[in-house]
């Protein structure tokens, strides 16, 4: 049906469906670009489902989207279906002077060469990319005579020089801003007869140069590459930089300048895996920072809960559009999506849902969270009445009932924090409960897979105009109690936006005061156990669980454990010699009688003693022939 079975992960944890030798975008792989397919009905060998092995193999070039951090290989619940995956290494290759490069990190670095040589002709070209508003890439100067290259504003660069007939200045302006630190071409030519300018594919600039007066570019000083005398410098990566066809040896000259760094490779190259639960990268000239924006986590790593406390009767809703939007405006609105394509569909109905959150609550039953639709469509997470259990609740139309996912095996209205993950693609549901593994489930097969038209997410409480299902109805009074944390839904992070002032906080409005609070934020960390040790695999529904769990946290209790250990081990040994003392005592103040057989001393053995005393041996013992201990 068009939804990929298998897909793979790159940089800033985004998902992508191409494959080797085709490109982003083009759900596709190299046999579907030269359509030489094994089945012609299909863009991978490997779709052909034969018997015999298929093989689709490619490099992945696009280098926006690399490194490859994980592969996703799904559809192998069949029998006789494999696959085998390998990742190549990453390789770099192409010409050296192409990314000769050097980062500049402070304003007052720079790197000088002999004086530029461009009397009558100037060609200068480079790469740049940056994050500051402003700064001069490079300037020669003479006695009145200089060239100068800047940037000006986020949106400007400028070309100025003057040959002895006054300043001349050409300016290029973007309509993005520059400072968006990406790679920008900067082409810069200056001659006897004119001068241009031109940045990225821009437009060119052209300014003429006087038909009388000097033409000749008179300079003396050495070549600043960053600034000089007092000017801003640049502050980011310069590349590939070439002067009248001769390229500058920026790595080398950076080995030796303090404040100038040889490479462009940037932190994120080497501490961009500290932004973790799905954070960017972004590079700084003095480090890095991480952008949680897109994430329901906050802090300088991605990785500080955002959650809060409700109270009972408190509800939050987050409406999928601003306030005031006409559904026709919905079109353009890319809110629900993933970093996925499919999802963003300018009808606004989902193929598939990403949801994560953490929540604990002593009460049942309650509703966790809900997502409306203007139709019948919803979702829903529950705690259940009986037995407390957790249930998802799918209606995507086509059944007479909502599709049911109860998750009966442990209680989870016991006040400690519980992590749910759902992931829909389609008819394929995945549902991940704390550590335990994940857990594959399928709606039924007259169920619709698109969610038509979301309206609003809700949390703690549904408040909602029109028709709702009786048992969320039922289980809607009088709300949910506890902590709800790190909740996201594809890429909204509702209390994200309610707690922290983003651009998606008109979409947040709040019944009850809403206070900020981690209680719901900390998971078990136990690892999963095996079936055989795990008490919660126990075959009998009225088992009594001896271990509830709780994890020991800090240092004290560790520390407490291992002195009640040392404790316990003192104490069991001065038992265990109390009760060897008195056994020794009491043996001695006894007397021992014994009446051996006759024979028995020569007898090699006590067996043997036994059968030279008593030919009769197989006959009963006598009472004289008895041992006793008085």
């Amino acid at each position: 049906e068009g939804n990929p079975y298998t897909w793979w992960v790159g940089k800033a944890n985004e998902k992508h469906y191409y494959w080797g030798g085709s490109g982003p975008g083009i759900q596709k792989c190299a046999c579907g670009i030269e359509r030489n397919c094994t089945d012609p009905k299909y863009y991978c060998n490997c779709d052909a489902d034969y018997k015999q092995w298929r093989k689709d193999t490619g490099m992945l070039t696009y280098k926006e989207h690399l490194p490859v951090s994980q592969v996703v290989v799904g559809d192998l619940d069949r029998p006789g279906s494999e696959a085998k995956v390998s990742v190549g290494p990453v390789r770099c290759q192409g010409d050296r002077n192409y990314w000769n490069a050097a980062s500049f990190v402070t304003s007052s670095s720079y790197l000088h060469f002999s004086t530029f040589q461009g009397e009558t002709s100037a060609d200068i070209s480079f790469y740049f990319k940056t994050s500051a508003s402003d700064g001069v890439f490079l300037e020669n100067l003479g006695n009145t005579d200089f060239i100068k290259l800047e940037l000006k504003s986020a949106t400007e660069v400028s070309f100025s020089f003057d040959v002895g007939n006054g300043p001349v200045e050409i300016v290029v302006r973007s309509p993005n801003p520059l400072n968006d630190d990406q790679w920008h071409r900067v082409m810069a030519e200056r001659n006897v007869k004119q001068a241009s300018l031109q940045v990225d594919q821009l437009p060119l600039e052209v300014r003429k140069a006087p038909t009388e007066g000097h033409t000749r570019l008179e300079l003396y000083s050495q070549l600043y590459v960053g600034a000089a005398g007092g000017q801003r410098g640049f502050l980011g990566c310069i590349r590939s930089l070439r002067m009248n066809g001769v390229t500058l040896d920026l790595e080398e000259r950076a080995k030796v300048t303090p404040g100038v760094k040889p490479g462009c490779s940037g932190h994120c190259t080497s501490y961009g895996m500290y932004c973790a639960n799905g954070g960017k990268c972004v590079e700084k000239y003095n480090g890095y920072s991480c952008d949680c924006s897109k994430t329901a986590y906050d802090g300088p790593f991605c990785i500080k809960d955002v959650g809060a406390f409700f109270e009972e009767g408190m509800w939050l809703r987050y409406n999928f559009h601003s306030p005031g939007t006409s559904m026709k405006d919905l079109v353009s609105r890319t809110l629900l999506s993933s970093a996925d394509p499919e999802i963003t569909v300018p009808d606004l109905n989902l193929n598939k849902e990403e949801l994560s959150f953490s929540f604990s609550t002593t009460k049942s039953p309650c509703v966790l969270l809900y997502v409306s639709s203007y139709t019948p469509d919803f979702m829903a997470v529950l705690v259940k009445p009986t037995g407390k259990h957790l249930q998802i609740r799918y209606n995507l139309g086509g059944t007479k009932e909502p599709y049911n996912i109860d998750i009966d095996h442990r209680n989870m209205a016991n006040g400690q924090p519980h992590t749910v993950n759902v992931t829909r693609n389609g008819r394929d549901i995945v549902l991940q409960l704390d550590h335990y593994p994940p857990t594959s489930y399928s709606l039924p097969a007259t169920s619709d897979i698109q969610f038509n038209s979301p309206k609003a997410l809700f949390l703690g409480k549904v408040i909602e105009i029109g028709k709702i299902d009786q048992d969320i109805y039922k289980y809607n009074t009088p709300g949910f109690t506890g902590c709800l944390s790190r909740v996201q839904f594809n890429q909204i992070a509702p209390l994200k936006a309610a707690l922290r002032p983003t651009n998606t906080s008109s979409h947040v409005h709040i019944q009850g005061e809403l206070v900020e609070s981690n209680c719901g934020a900390s998971p078990l960390t136990i690892p999963p156990m095996s079936a055989a040790t795990d008490p919660w695999h126990l075959d009998s529904a009225s088992a009594d669980f001896p271990y509830n769990g709780q994890a020991i946290g800090d240092g004290v209790n560790r520390n407490s454990a291992i002195i009640g250990g040392v404790i316990a081990v003192v104490i069991f040994t001065i038992l265990c010699t109390l009760v060897f003392l008195i056994r020794y005592m009491f043996r001695h103040k006894g007397t021992y009688h014994t009446n051996e057989a006759k024979g028995a001393e020569s007898a090699e053995s006590a067996d043997a003693a036994i059968m030279n005393n008593d030919p009769n041996f197989t006959e009963t013992i006598d009472e004289s022939k008895k041992e006793w201990l008085i």
